[in-house]
């Protein structure tokens, strides 16, 4: 409304709308709209000419072009009633009448106005460019009531997909000269109608609870305000039957159905009541299982041991589907590209059995025609199909497709990804249809908090991950904390000169104020700015190898007077000239959230190729993932198993730098602080003498390893609140720093042992919409001479 604002006089527009506007629709007799024939025809005769009036917009050919009749023809009145109703059904007129006028037809219209703007005030749920989008009546057409009323509607569906279910569309018309209208929808958007209650009938072995679990729709409270799993929407309460079925199967609910699934608005119509009728029937278990190969080559025997299933076991769906996936997949690295596995279920009511019969055998030949891609505004055809694993020309491969449709799901640049098949040009060919819908890759992020190592920060950040729809990631990002500020600029190709290449640099700069001891008054500062450029390989799916070279300098600074010369000797500037390699093995479910698999690293670093450090430092580290879902029933229950290495080797008769060094303690070793393990300095009794603390500080280390057991839980908390439990036992060590004869008092000894150290202790975990916030309690079980000690602990952005 604002918009019409400035097009037309404040008086006429407060005229139009406050003294003329109509309802559109209006009834059979009302309504200065409202379009009305007649025809008046009497038989015999032919006709001589058609006469058109009260045209004004629409040419007379035109008008006679839509008639039954003709000049020529005899006057049928049939026909020319016939003429009447196809005029009256183009929509263009409001009147039409048909008269003879001695041998000829006089043909009467007045013709529907014309649309200038389409105007919507009242509107808050919903935007201008959506409701315009969902109106069929546009600047230029023909405005006719019907038109009007489905247009209404069509909002009314709109605020409906937003969870407004008591909203309200009234359209109104304002003349304008030149048989135009403006039209005006005035919206009410009423209020967001939320589900505030969800029940279960026929549920007799899971609680309301845990099937409100289940399902993605959700109660309303307080603290969904940020989702919107609490508002009503058809989908997904289709998707939530598809839910129910798979956790019932999963539990050996062979005979599990909906009945129903009904959504009853409040009588306030506030609120929705979601009931769903279910079955639940009796449990099975599984009485056979075979694998039945009908390839020559390929025996069961060849293929057993790949189903999480025995005879003997609760039947569960979950594990048959992965069954038949393995099958698929040793089937598909054996060489039987058209390999089908097809699962027979038979049920025994009675005993409350079921035998499952894996038949595997070699379907028809049938070969990709052409690869079609759609739906893709912004992103270029190239950066979707280096994503797919199968080609025009290649065997058709249900397997390859599922694994494409993964690799675009991974790529975060679509809402929504399918891969559908079409019959091609013969029956041994197809069609892939690849259909992705676009959503937005850009990222504004501004947060803030507190964490233990840095004390109050605020992060800010700009990143893209498909810039101009090449598939290239770029990002900015900053920090300004109470101990330390960081500057990143990065650019990362994933297909560099489009082949299987990773390439991108990075430009950065970090300033961190570290205290060596918690005990002490003694600090200094640290700097280090630079450039990295790096260059990677993906051997497949699962292993990558990335090379890089970086330069910085570094600097050490702000160092106390009278600090150990284990400090004061690392103060001022070096410069680094480091190639590194890592390896990559990653096996893991899910990069985000991963629950079960293997990720490990081997990271190897040279300093030496210039810039004054010389060393090689060797990082190895390893992580396990095992689901705990068959003990605790819940895939939210996750042991991790990892460990970490490290050792720097100097080169040339360097002496390692403090800057060089591996520090132990805070998310590494939890139950100490930040550098709090491994050597530091001892308070000997020339220096108590002196009047100088040089104990306690931290030096760090060459050598280190750390082994850390974890266990992930569910709390007793709705879900939507992100949050999580764990509990763990970390164990690590950290020693071989290098010894300095003496300093200005007298000789410097430090602790420097290898004894390990435990930490033990839990932790909550929180999924923000700021990212994840870690708050843990640990207990030092274990510790050594001058390790610094930190029982609680928050940090930001580590993941389990």
């Amino acid at each position: 409304m604002g918009d019409y604002l400035l097009l037309k006089p404040r008086s006429v527009l407060l005229a139009s709308v406050c003294l003329l506007p109509v309802l559109l629709v209006c009834g059979p007799h009302g309504g200065a709209l409202a379009q009305t024939v007649s025809a008046q025809v009497a038989p015999g005769g032919s006709i001589a000419a058609i006469n058109v009036s009260g045209n004004r917009r629409i040419q007379t050919d035109t008008i006679t072009s839509y008639m039954v009749v003709q000049p020529g023809d005899p006057f049928d009145p049939q026909r020319i009633n016939e003429s009447l109703k196809t005029l009256y059904a183009t929509g263009l007129f409001k009147t039409v009448s048909i008269t003879r006028a001695g041998n000829n037809l006089d043909v009467a219209v007045v013709e529907n106005p014309t649309v200038d703007q389409v105007l919507f005030s009242g509107n808050k749920a919903i935007a201008d460019k959506d409701a315009q989008a969902a109106v069929s009546l546009k600047s230029r057409s023909v405005f006719t009531p019907e038109a009007a009323e489905a247009d209404r509607q069509a909002l009314l569906d709109a605020y409906a997909k937003k969870g407004y279910f008591n909203a309200t569309v009234t359209p109104n018309y304002i003349q304008l000269p030149d048989n135009r209208v403006n039209v005006v929808f005035q919206c009410s958007d009423g209020v967001q109608t939320k589900i505030s209650r969800i029940a279960f009938i026929g549920n007799e072995h899971f609680s309301q609870g845990a099937l409100r679990e289940v399902v993605s729709t959700r109660q309303s409270a307080w603290f969904r305000f940020l989702s919107s799993s609490d508002q009503y929407n058809p989908d997904r309460i289709e998707y939530d039957e598809y839910l129910l079925r798979k956790f019932y199967l999963h539990k050996g609910y062979v005979d599990f159905s909906v009945i129903s699934a009904n959504a009853e608005l409040s009588p306030d119509r506030k609120s929705f009541y979601l009931t769903y009728d279910i079955h639940e029937g009796p449990r099975y278990r599984v009485s056979s299982l075979k694998i039945v190969s009908g390839i020559r080559t390929l025996t069961g025997k060849d293929l057993s041991g790949l189903v999480p299933l025995s005879a003997g076991d609760w039947f569960d769906g979950d594990a048959l589907v992965e069954g038949v996936t393995a099958l698929n997949t040793r089937a598909l690295n054996l060489g039987y590209a058209f390999a089908q596995v097809n699962p027979q279920v038979q049920s025994d009511p009675v005993n409350k059995t079921v035998a499952i019969t894996l038949n595997v055998i070699n379907g028809p030949r049938v070969y990709i025609q052409r690869i079609d891609i759609t739906g893709n505004t912004r992103t270029e055809d190239k950066v979707i199909r280096r994503e797919l694993t199968v080609a025009e020309g290649d065997g058709y491969n249900q397997a390859k497709i599922d694994q494409s449709t993964k690799h675009l799901k991974d790529l975060g640049f679509f809402k929504d990804e399918k891969i559908t098949s079409s019959p091609g040009s013969t029956p041994q060919q197809v069609i892939l249809n690849t259909a992705v819908t676009e959503q937005a890759t850009g990222q504004f992020s501004l947060g803030g908090g507190y964490s233990s190592s840095l004390g109050a920060l605020l992060n800010t950040g700009l990143s893209q991950n498909n810039f101009l729809g090449t598939g290239v990631n770029t990002s900015i990002n900053a920090m300004l904390a109470q101990r330390g500020t960081q500057v990143n600029l990065g650019v990362t190709n994933p297909y560099f000169l489009d082949r299987n290449l990773i390439a991108g640099f990075d430009l950065f700069r970090s300033s961190t104020y570290s205290y060596t001891a918690q005990s002490t008054s003694y600090s200094y500062s640290e700097s280090d700015i630079g450039a990295d450029a790096r260059l990677g390989y993906r051997f497949n799916d699962h292993v990558r190898q990335s090379f890089s070279y970086t330069i910085s300098e570094r600097n050490v600074y702000n160092v106390p007077a009278g600090s150990s010369i284990y400090i004061t000797s690392e103060q001022g500037v070096s410069s680094l000239s480091q190639i590194s390699q890592t390896m990559t093995f990653d096996y893991v479910d899910d990069d985000l959230n991963p629950t079960s698999g293997l990720l490990a690293d081997l990271t190897t670093d040279f300093a030496g190729a210039g810039g004054t450090a010389k060393f090689v430092r060797i990082s190895p580290d390893i992580t396990f993932y095992i689901p705990l879902e068959r003990i605790f029933g819940s895939n939210d229950w996750v042991l991790k198993l990892s460990a970490t290495g490290g050792d720097l080797i100097p080169l040339f008769g360097y002496h390692d730098r403090i800057t060089d060094r591996f520090f132990l303690g805070g998310d590494s070793l939890r139950g100490f602080a930040d550098g709090g393990v491994g050597p530091t300095t001892v308070q000997t009794a020339a220096d108590s003498a002196a009047g100088v603390n040089y104990g306690g500080q931290s030096v760090g280390g060459r050598v280190m390893w750390t082994q850390s057991t974890e266990v992930k839980f569910p709390l007793p908390v709705s879900p939507d609140l992100g949050l999580s439990g764990f509990a763990f036992v970390d164990v690590g060590s950290l020693s071989g720093a290098r010894q300095i004869s003496g300093g200005s008092y007298g000789p410097q000894p430090l602790n420097n042992t290898t004894a390990p150290r435990v930490g033990a202790g839990v932790g909550l975990s929180w999924n923000t919409p700021f990212g994840l916030i870690n708050l843990s309690l640990a207990d030092p079980v274990v510790k050594q001479k001058g390790d610094q000690t930190q029982q609680f602990r928050v940090s930001f952005g580590t993941r389990f």
